[in-house]
């Protein structure tokens, strides 16, 4: 896998943001994260990432409406945007997918296998 590629996480519980930026960097891609929808948001309309994500709980936009506003940027066409949520469920993974999501983690992370999963979504 090519590792220059850019994260960005969408988080807005800052251990896990910081956590999952850490196992990111640590395997050798760009990251940059964000705790909101809006600074996301800002950032995302001048830059591109190659896979994006979002939290589906965010204090500011639900992760749902935060998908529709990256997929109606015409430079993120190709991302890969990842839901990633506490809801656990089968019936919430298929909902998450059939919202547009290319994929989903459920929390907590499993550390060892993060990147792996991630890595995954860009094939």
């Amino acid at each position: 896998m090519e590792k220059n590629k850019t994260f960005c996480v969408i988080e807005d519980n800052t251990p896990n943001r910081k956590l999952f930026a850490m196992l990111i960097k640590k395997s050798g891609y760009n990251v940059v994260d964000f705790e909101n929808a809006a600074t996301s948001l800002n950032w995302l309309n001048a830059n591109y990432a190659d896979l994006i994500i979002v939290d589906i709980l965010l204090p500011d936009m639900n992760g749902s409406e935060l998908l529709k506003e990256i997929k109606q940027m015409p430079h993120l066409k190709d991302s890969v945007v990842i839901a990633i949520t506490g809801f656990s469920s089968s019936q919430d993974r298929d909902k998450f997918l059939a919202m547009g999501f290319d994929g989903y983690i459920s929390k907590p992370i499993n550390t060892a296998t993060f990147i792996a999963d991630l890595e995954q979504f860009l094939k």
